[in-house]
């Protein structure tokens, strides 16, 4: 099987590849049956990760629909499966809080054209060298953030006022209404992250996420529990796509954004050539890295087109298209037209799904993100520790960009000082 190694800066799409090879229908059905598979999966995460970023769980879908299919079109991966992720549930809370969903789809909308950028002047080589214990600090510094935004919904908390951003208040405001616990919420979000994990346990192939909410929300409607629901919160999901349209754009608007818009691309270009990585190791073959970025970057621009959130690659969405048979990218691009049918048939339904449900879907979320071996492994060595530690407890105190550069000065600062040892060592007589 070829590596791709000659190709890996190449600007072609590797459904052009798989086209030129020759598409037979063998893996057309393999791809079929990965893309319900996935799609089923998508679903519930899509909607969980919407609202838990702050917005109305359709502009998960429409992110999942748009984004997913573009980024299938035009990936520099035959595996690469795109849409919201958990990563992102911070930076989106934070950016809509701060200025609203205008200013939301106007960063996202920057954060695709600085990502296609990336792309075409090749930085994807260069982000594919963000040291090991970054990457792992960061993402779980995220874990943490993403579980303590959603203890709210999960026990149903009623707050004096909006909930604070940074952990530190935040975890100080919830703790000061826990007077408020709605006991009903708080068990339904148990049972839901209960069974999700216990699915996983003993019947890993099953759509664990998509029956633990059917089963929530069934119980939800047929004992009249006392609990808030998407129908409650948002009033209902569309059964169709938006128009497109561009957001309020002005030269003090594209300033004000512009922090907000790094963030994206930073974290956007970090979470698909990972997610890329790892369907590299699981299959032998090896992700274009420069055409991912550009896929991701038009992705994007096309998501905050159609009203969605931030689109990246998502490992474990990936994952699950290769264990499921996917071959190319029309598993990817078939994965949205399921969505899409999923959206158009089960709209009526949705509203049923208790929030505190979609918030034990995220704590799942939430715990599987951390790489818990790989966390106590670069414990074990001080320099990688220390740089692992910095990531962590800066992206969990201040925010996700102040702990990437921190972790990447301090891992540059080691490899410089070690450097300088190994060039002594040889000079000395």
């Amino acid at each position: 099987m070829p590596d791709g190694t000659a190709s890996v800066h190449l600007f072609k799409p590797k459904i052009a590849t798989v086209w030129h090879e020759g598409y037979l229908l063998a893996d057309f059905k393999h791809d079929v049956i990965a893309a319900l598979t996935v799609a089923i999966i998508a679903l519930p995460l899509s909607m969980a990760i919407a609202v838990g970023s702050g917005v109305s769980p359709e502009r998960g879908l429409y992110t999942a629909i748009i984004g997913g299919f573009t980024v299938s079109l035009l990936s520099g991966s035959r595996y690469q499966i795109g849409g919201p992720a958990g990563a992102f549930i911070v930076l989106v809370a934070a950016t809509v809080s701060k200025y609203g969903v205008d200013g939301l789809l106007l960063a996202i909308l920057m954060s695709g054209v600085l990502l296609s950028l990336a792309g075409i002047t090749r930085l994807g080589s260069l982000i594919r060298h963000i040291p090991h214990a970054v990457a792992v600090g960061f993402t779980g510094g995220i874990a943490v953030t993403i579980l303590a935004s959603q203890l709210k919904d999960l026990a149903g908390l009623q707050l004096p006022s909006p909930e604070p951003g940074p952990i530190i208040p935040k975890i100080m405001t919830l703790t000061s209404a826990i007077n408020t616990v709605n006991p009903a919420a708080l068990a339904l979000g148990v049972l839901t992250a209960a069974l999700i994990f216990g699915l996983r346990r003993v019947r890993p192939n099953w759509p664990g996420m998509l029956i633990a909410l059917i089963l929530v929300s069934g119980w939800t409607v047929l004992f009249h529990t006392h609990t808030e629901t998407i129908g409650s919160r948002f009033g209902g999901i569309p059964r169709n796509l938006p128009f497109p349209q561009l957001p309020i754009i002005s030269t003090a608007r594209l300033l004000q954004m512009g922090p907000a818009a790094l963030s994206f691309t930073l974290l956007g270009g970090i979470e698909s050539l990972l997610s890329a990585k790892v369907a590299d190791g699981m299959t032998g073959r090896r992700h274009r890295s420069n055409m991912e970025l550009l896929a991701q970057g038009i992705a994007n621009i096309a998501s905050a087109l159609f009203g969605g959130i931030s689109v990246t690659g998502t490992i474990a969405r990936t994952a699950a298209n290769i264990r499921a048979g996917g071959r190319t990218p029309v598993a990817g691009m078939l994965h949205a037209l399921f969505l899409m049918f999923f959206m158009m048939v089960a709209a009526p339904l949705l509203v049923y799904i208790p929030l505190t449900a979609l918030a034990g879907v995220l704590v799942t979320v939430s715990w599987n993100m951390v790489e818990k071996a790989e966390f106590a492994k670069l414990l074990r060595e001080w320099r990688s520790a220390a740089v692992l530690l910095a990531t962590f407890s800066l992206t969990v105190i201040k925010d996700l960009t102040m702990g990437i550069t921190a972790g990447c000065l301090l891992a540059a600062l080691f490899a410089i000082i070690n450097h300088i040892r190994a060039e002594k060592r040889v000079s000395r007589p």
